[in-house]
């Protein structure tokens, strides 16, 4: 079939589909969730991570190095940053008596979008209006912040980390804007790389967004980024991991779910209650992994400690 130009329509994006009707988002969602499952629900798949697991990941330390996976505090307005960091001197060494001298600043952040590196708590998203644990998202969140699934519930978290790596288990400098990456291409990464993500793992996805950025120029990220397709969530949550991350937002945008722009975060956060750290620099850990042949480590996440916060900018590190 042709549009009115007598021309047959563009193809969407390589790597996008399959697309998926919002009656079979549903039933994966139903498959997915894990409500009922702890006692401490607000904490979700965190629940996962236990002293054992801890110890396991701590032994993954070798060499000592510190690989920080944050990206810069970012103040200039751009294609993907429309809502700019704040910081500014509010103390030049003129404000309290002269000795000693201080310099203060101060700092503000609109966290959750493209540019901040950040966590993802549970109260942050809501599909058909129910938080995760099937809590009801009105009676959960208002404009006092969150009373279930805060970021102060979730605490700091040490586990084994797992980087895939997909630019380079694919042989490529970064993923195109618009590419889906489907379960058995993460199944793939796995072998390539010698890793087998588990149960407590914090899941890592290098698509190269920033080394594309640094090369190309900023674009508009919420229109067209390299994510997951939905495909990917079952083979994820039949791993039990606890925490997904990656240097976009885990979703592949446009999205291919029918009336669901953010499908992953929905069946993360609010089916498997699974956290996620979106928008990370995983360039340095890349190379440091690659140097090593080590895709795991110990890896640290630290989210400021905010009473009915939805979420936190944080500076996770990996220690290899």
């Amino acid at each position: 079939m042709t549009g009115d130009s007598g021309h047959a329509p563009a193809p969407p994006p390589v790597g996008e589909g399959p697309f998926v009707s919002r009656e079979e988002f549903d039933a994966l969602f139903a498959a997915v969730r894990t409500w009922g499952r702890w006692a401490a629900a607000d904490r979700g798949a965190w629940n996962r991570v236990t002293p054992e697991h801890v110890r396991r990941a701590a032994a993954l330390v070798r060499s000592g190095t510190v690989v920080p996976m944050a990206r810069p505090w970012d103040t200039a307005p751009g294609p993907d940053n429309s809502k700019p960091a704040l910081h500014f001197m509010s103390d030049l060494g003129d404000v309290e008596p002269p000795e000693p001298a201080t310099h203060k600043d101060f700092i503000a952040i609109d966290y959750h979008g493209k540019a901040v590196s950040h966590l993802d708590a549970l109260s942050h998203v809501a599909y058909r209006g129910q938080l995760y644990d099937g809590r009801a998202a009105r009676e959960c969140v208002d404009a006092g912040g969150a009373r279930f699934g805060a970021v102060s519930a979730l605490g700091p978290l040490a586990t084994r980390g797992v980087l895939l790596d997909l630019p380079t288990a694919l042989g490529v400098a970064w993923l195109e804007p618009g590419r889906a990456v489907h379960a058995e291409e993460l199944v793939a990464a796995e072998q390539a790389l010698g890793v087998t993500v588990g149960e407590g793992d914090a899941v890592l996805l290098r698509f190269g967004g920033p080394r594309r950025r640094e090369e190309r120029g900023a674009w508009d990220t919420g229109a067209a980024s390299a994510g997951l397709h939905v495909d990917v969530m079952p083979l994820l949550a039949e791993r039990g991991i606890a925490l997904l991350g990656g240097d976009g937002d885990s979703d592949v945008r446009p999205s291919p779910v029918d009336g669901v722009h953010s499908p992953v975060h929905a069946l993360a956060v609010a089916a498997m209650g699974v956290p996620l750290l979106d928008n990370l620099d995983l360039e340095a850990l890349s190379a440091a992994s690659a140097g090593t042949g080590r895709y795991t480590f110990l890896l640290l996440v630290a989210p400021l400690n905010i009473p009915g916060g939805t979420g936190s900018p944080v500076s996770p590190v990996a220690v290899l």
